[in-house]
């Protein structure tokens, strides 16, 4: 399984941007989704994610409000779509899957079975 990030780049605050997060590769069964974010000298951390059936979503306080995640099973993609950036956000994104993971979300990025490179956002003030 390949995830592959793009959609990053330089943005005022108060803008907005929308990463894509492309899936390929076989993918049995179900598998969660999720955007994570890191930025210089801090641990990773959870942004939102999106359960297999594309029912349920999950977001980070720091995003609620102002992030929107979304998947299109049938193309196997997650989006995230980034409202009123700040500063603080300026991160590299990544997206994530965990596989077989059919009730929830976790936000402990240790539970995730693949990875995309990462894109970096970054939020002028």
């Amino acid at each position: 399984v390949q995830l592959q990030a793009s959609g990053g780049g330089l943005v005022q605050a108060g803008g907005s941007l929308r990463l894509s997060c492309a899936i390929s590769g076989p993918t049995f069964g179900s598998y969660a989704l999720a955007w994570f974010r890191q930025a210089p000298g801090k641990e990773r951390e959870f942004v939102a994610g999106v359960t297999w059936n594309a029912v349920s979503t999950y977001y980070a306080d720091p995003v609620k409000g102002r992030f929107t995640i979304s998947r299109d099973i049938a193309r196997n993609a997650v989006y995230l779509q980034m409202n009123s950036l700040k500063p603080e956000d300026t991160a590299t994104y990544y997206c994530a899957a965990e596989i077989s993971r059919t009730v929830g979300i976790s936000m402990n990025p240790r539970d995730y079975d693949y990875w995309g490179r990462g894109t970096l956002v970054t939020v002028s003030s």
